[in-house]
């Protein structure tokens, strides 16, 4: 494979993960990297967290400093967008006339934030936030506090992002079409709880509402219409209402898509020189396809571009190992840090089981599905995401929990 070349569309986490895993495991043909973004490969978390507070410095989220990948024999072209791909002839084109070939090519283009659905949606003061420029652009509007910050959307991006607006001495409201943020994520239970952290700390939450119009001209934001004529007064408005898949490229080249590039457990694609990681591979998982589940799960979290993107550089050098990862993200809400490992499909349909004390934001919820444990979150409670996870994959090699044990802090995990 010395003469071979390799082309990873995707300057993101996974792009940059899969390159230094083909130098890792000793390929040494050529790498080609290709990112829209003009800057090296970073972490996204910190967009919504310490960065957009001021905290967190730029360099400390890069994957690797701009100077390692020509180190590493790895050409990086940043700044440069795929526009075609040629499946016969095995060319990339980019935006600016270039084409690439490639023997073997990864796919891990991402997601895009989608667009506020309404008049008013595209005006430059409503902000969108996927990349580190919207992030310095976001900040630049919320660093000085006293603004009046209204966030459309209840997902993981619009609540992280109210959190830190708050603390940065903005006032802050949230729109949400339901009852409960992050209800689709967690359930109304769960969910509650984050719903009840935010109003502690000052911001509203506007249940049962729906936007009809963000009011305002060219780059100052006035407010936000809702059904019935209300005008909540606005400064700065976010938007925060979901992401797709950067499917394009493989859609109109012919690919199999769907919510996503559909890939098999080796992340491979319907052309055996194509893979895909990250946020648009919607891949079959080997646990849930033992299991008789419906295979398929697509994850936009990082921990999915981190592991997603060595594995797909592994299976193009021939591993032929089955990606089998346990889904995994984190948040960081005001005084309250979670992690979540497992499958939020499965939890949907579970029991809640808490350890701990929840009044006090220090437990462990367990989620358990015909006596097995499919999902877990640890708030305030560290070190134990591990034995989360050794608990979700006994349960889908058909152990069974004693939820009263589960539910007792005083017995150990690992003795579960």
């Amino acid at each position: 494979m010395v003469s071979e070349r390799i082309v990873i569309v995707g300057g993101g986490l996974a792009g940059a993960g899969a390159a230094a895993e083909l130098r890792e495991r000793g390929f040494d043909g050529d790498v080609e990297l290709v990112g829209a973004e003009p800057h090296p490969p970073y972490i996204r978390p910190p967009l919504s967290k310490g960065y957009l507070a001021g905290d967190d410095e730029r360099g400390s989220f890069e994957v690797h400093p701009l100077g390692w990948y020509a180190e590493h024999g790895i050409r990086f072209v940043p700044g440069s967008t795929a526009v075609s791909l040629d499946r016969a002839a095995r060319l990339v084109g980019l935006a600016g006339g270039d084409a690439l070939h490639y023997d073997r090519l990864l796919l891990a283009t991402g997601s895009t934030p989608n667009p506020l659905p309404v008049p008013g949606g595209g005006l430059a003061g409503v902000h969108l936030l996927r990349t580190i420029d919207q992030a310095d652009a976001l900040h630049a509007a919320l660093a000085g506090g006293g603004r009046r910050v209204v966030l459309i959307g209840s997902g993981w991006i619009g609540m992280e992002v109210a959190a830190t607006a708050r603390t940065l001495g903005n006032e802050v409201a949230v729109l949400m079409r339901g009852e409960v943020p992050l209800a689709s994520q967690l359930g109304a239970e769960l969910g509650g709880d984050f719903a009840r952290l935010h109003e502690e700390h000052g911001v509203v939450l506007r249940r049962g509402v729906t936007v009809r119009e963000v009011l305002g001209t060219g780059v100052v934001v006035t407010g936000v219409l809702l059904d019935g004529g209300e005008v909540v007064p606005a400064d700065v408005v976010v938007a925060a209402v979901g992401a797709a898949p950067a499917v394009s490229l493989a859609e109109a080249a012919g690919l199999a898509t769907g919510d996503g590039v559909h890939v098999d457990a080796r992340l491979r694609t319907d052309d055996e020189r194509i893979w895909a990681a990250g946020d648009i591979a919607n891949a079959v998982h080997p646990l849930l396809e033992a299991a008789g589940l419906p295979a398929r799960i697509r994850s936009e979290h990082w921990a999915n571009a981190e592991k997603g993107g060595p594995h797909a550089a592994r299976s193009m050098l021939g591993d032929e190992t089955p990606y089998d990862a346990i889904p995994y993200f984190y948040t960081d809400q005001f005084d309250l840090g979670m992690e979540y490992t497992g499958f939020p499909r499965l939890a949907a349909e579970g029991e809640v089981v808490i350890r701990g004390d929840r009044a006090g934001r220090e437990f462990i919820a367990f989620w358990v599905r015909g006596g097995a444990v499919v999902a877990g979150m640890n708030v305030n409670v560290w070190d134990v995401a591990d034995a989360v996870e050794r608990l979700v994959r006994a349960g889908f090699a058909g152990a069974t929990v004693d939820v009263a044990r589960l539910a007792d802090p005083d017995v150990p995990l690992e003795e579960l």
